[in-house]
């Protein structure tokens, strides 16, 4: 009984944010039935132009349980979409591209924010947001970093940029995608590559086509799962310089639930053992899933936060993000 009573309270107050949400994603779908376009990127910007609502107390549980759980599980009913076959196609361009990209931009951000004036460890909390995977990234690395006064400031600056950042490149990045003249899958390397959170690779990703989405969305995950070597790194040079070698904790080093998720269902549809109306239905879903996780992303999207955040560890950000775009554009091109 008990029990029943805490999800009841548990979905009064889910309620009001998804419902929102869900209103934004019907809103977004209807635009898209009467005059075409990408529903994903709608919904965002639909998100965005009634962010005023997110004010509102009522929402924000709702809204954080679409982008973190609804968000997770789309991105895991995907693997739906792909095969262990489609990904041999792929070779390993990504995979080299996802390192290079990665392993540059955390080596320039020690030297970026030094010559900003910014600390070792604003650099580790951006470069991995940066490289990484956006708020989630910069979440785990501060657990592992020294706990010093400043740290839980320098943590919300970060999530606050990278957030704007992510919305900002998802909605540049396509375009320029084409004017490079990438093809499906350098276009879905790049988005993959370089683009901040899952959720913004996503919807950029099936923004401009479907195959462009799913090898974003296979090179966002090669991301993800740099995640744990690189805090493992970073908390083993902590634990050498604090003399604190319990810092780290496996648990939070695990690969996210969503991605085993994801790895399993990709491995099952690979195998052919899933019937054809579940994979439909686990496709259909994962589109609802991420139509609604964008479009409350959107109503928790405010640009204007970045006047908070101050120009230098800004500045730094951008150049992180910079970076990264034309080390990968780059590494397109040469081996292209």
């Amino acid at each position: 009984m008990q029990f029943v009573e805490h999800g009841a309270t548990a979905m009064r107050q889910l309620a009001p944010g998804v419902l929102v949400a869900v209103l934004v994603s019907l809103a977004a779908e209807f635009i898209v039935q009467t005059y075409g376009g990408p529903i994903l990127l709608l919904a965002l910007l639909l998100g965005m132009a009634f962010h005023f609502l997110s004010e509102d107390p009522r929402l924000a549980s709702g809204l954080g349980f679409c982008t973190r759980f609804v968000l997770r599980l789309g991105v895991a009913l995907l693997g739906a979409r792909i095969t262990f076959e489609q990904i041999a196609t792929l070779g390993l361009r990504p995979v080299v591209i996802v390192i290079a990209g990665v392993a540059t931009t955390m080596l320039a951000s020690r030297a970026l924010a030094r010559r900003l004036g910014l600390g070792d460890s604003f650099a580790a909390l951006s470069g991995t947001a940066v490289s990484i995977c956006g708020v989630s990234a910069a979440l785990t690395v501060a657990a592992v970093l020294p706990q010093r006064p400043d740290l839980g400031r320098q943590t919300v600056v970060v999530c606050i940029a990278v957030t704007a950042l992510s919305t900002i490149a998802m909605l540049l990045y396509p375009p320029l995608a084409t004017l490079a003249r990438f093809s499906a899958v350098e276009g879905g390397v790049f988005l993959g590559a370089t683009i901040h959170d899952v959720a913004q690779v996503v919807g950029a990703g099936y923004s401009m086509s479907d195959r462009h989405g799913d090898v974003a969305t296979f090179t966002k995950l090669l991301r993800v799962l740099l995640l744990a070597p690189l805090v493992l790194t970073l908390a083993a040079l902590v634990a050498r310089r604090t003399h604190d070698a319990g810092r780290t904790r496996l648990a939070q080093l695990a690969p996210p639930w969503f991605l085993t998720a994801f790895v399993i269902i990709v491995t099952l549809n690979s195998l052919h053992v899933l019937p054809a109306p579940l994979v439909r239905g686990a496709v259909e879903s994962s589109q609802l899933c991420l139509v609604l996780a964008i479009a409350a992303l959107g109503l928790r999207t405010s640009l204007a936060t970045l006047q908070e955040v101050g120009w230098r560890p800004l500045a730094l950000m951008v150049a992180q993000t910079g970076l990264l775009a034309l080390v990968v554009a780059a590494l397109l091109a040469l081996t292209g």
